[in-house]
């Protein structure tokens, strides 16, 4: 006997949904596979330690391991593009930065191999911070006002190192130099390490960096802290809240550098696996335990209102780094 043709109709519309099932399940049950985290830089600094928090807090909520992929090179690039021809499923992740994830494709105008705001699918940010402005502890500046005296009397004749050309170290010295009319002589090495050792022997005579790796010296008193990069004063880190912030010392000028850390994910990844992923790391960045060990760092737990508010964020910093990279005249093609 013949099926009536509504019911042939049920049947068809079952069978046509059942391959749709299958996926919808493996999401549901993400993860069932364990997690990597690219982090696009070598081990042991800023961007290393906190992905290695993140990894160990995620790692009981997800119930899968998690575990970190340092991929340094070509200012982050290298690892960037890594995670954007990952395959879409949630198990390959960045732990990016504001220089890779907005300001990169200005500095690398012909070579950058993947586009941020394209290839990869947003997540949340974890942390912000700041740059921290240090002067080699025998030189005789004792504040940022002293600091911009000297380089007006000897424009050029005082050198800040940094990580490389368009480091936010490097971006940040350029806004500050236009803001203050003064001329600093900017000297790029091949990352912060370098950069640190030669201001410890005095061959450079100011950093600006991230807060990380420059306070060990600023306990031990090799290091003179005169600054910090963004518009309010640090005040989680309690050696550094007596250092002023760029909104007493360059009022009106709109100074607020801000370095943040964030997690993308494939673009294609999923929309349930985004959501999964965005709760679970938002669980460890508002944990107090997280903040404990971040604040010290000189970084600040943060967590977006959701991945589409990252998105939107990530795209308004994208404009505000090419106004940076553009008035500094970085390159890196």
């Amino acid at each position: 006997m013949n099926t009536p043709l509504p019911t042939r109709r049920l049947l068809l519309g079952a069978a046509a949904a059942l391959p749709l099932a299958a996926p919808a399940r493996a999401q549901g049950n993400f993860p069932q596979r364990p997690i990597r985290i690219v982090v696009p830089f070598p081990p042991g600094g800023a961007v290393d330690i906190t992905g290695r928090l993140l990894a160990e807090r995620l790692q009981p909520l997800l119930g899968q391991p998690v575990t970190i992929d340092n991929r340094g090179g070509a200012g982050g690039n290298i690892g960037g593009d890594a995670v954007a021809k990952a395959q879409p499923d949630g198990s390959t992740l960045l732990l990016g930065t504001a220089t890779i994830l907005a300001a990169n494709k200005f500095l690398f105008r012909r070579s950058m191999p993947f586009d941020p705001l394209k290839d990869l699918a947003p997540i949340t940010r974890v942390t912000t911070g700041t740059v921290l402005l240090v002067v080699n502890a025998d030189r005789p500046w004792r504040s940022f006002a002293e600091l911009v005296a000297a380089a007006k009397r000897d424009p050029g004749g005082i050198t800040m190192g940094s990580s490389g050309t368009g480091a936010v170290s490097h971006l940040t010295l350029a806004r500050i130099n236009a803001a203050a009319g003064m001329e600093i002589t900017h000297v790029p090495y091949r990352g912060g390490g370098p950069a640190i050792t030669d201001l410890l022997a005095g061959t450079i005579d100011m950093m600006f960096d991230v807060i990380p790796a420059l306070m060990p010296h600023v306990r031990s008193g090799r290091f003179r802290p005169l600054a910090v990069g963004s518009a309010a004063r640090v005040t989680y880190v309690p050696e550094l809240r007596g250092v002023p912030g760029m909104s007493e010392l360059l009022p009106g000028q709109g100074i607020d550098m801000q370095s943040w850390y964030a997690v993308n994910a494939p673009a294609g990844t999923p929309g349930p696996v985004i959501q999964r992923l965005y709760d679970a790391i938002a669980q460890v960045a508002r944990s107090d335990d997280f903040r404990q060990r971040m604040e010290p760092l000189g970084f600040t737990p943060v967590v977006d209102e959701s991945p589409a508010a990252y998105g939107r964020y990530l795209q308004q910093q994208e404009q505000f780094w090419k106004g940076l990279v553009e008035a500094s005249g970085a390159t890196l093609d």
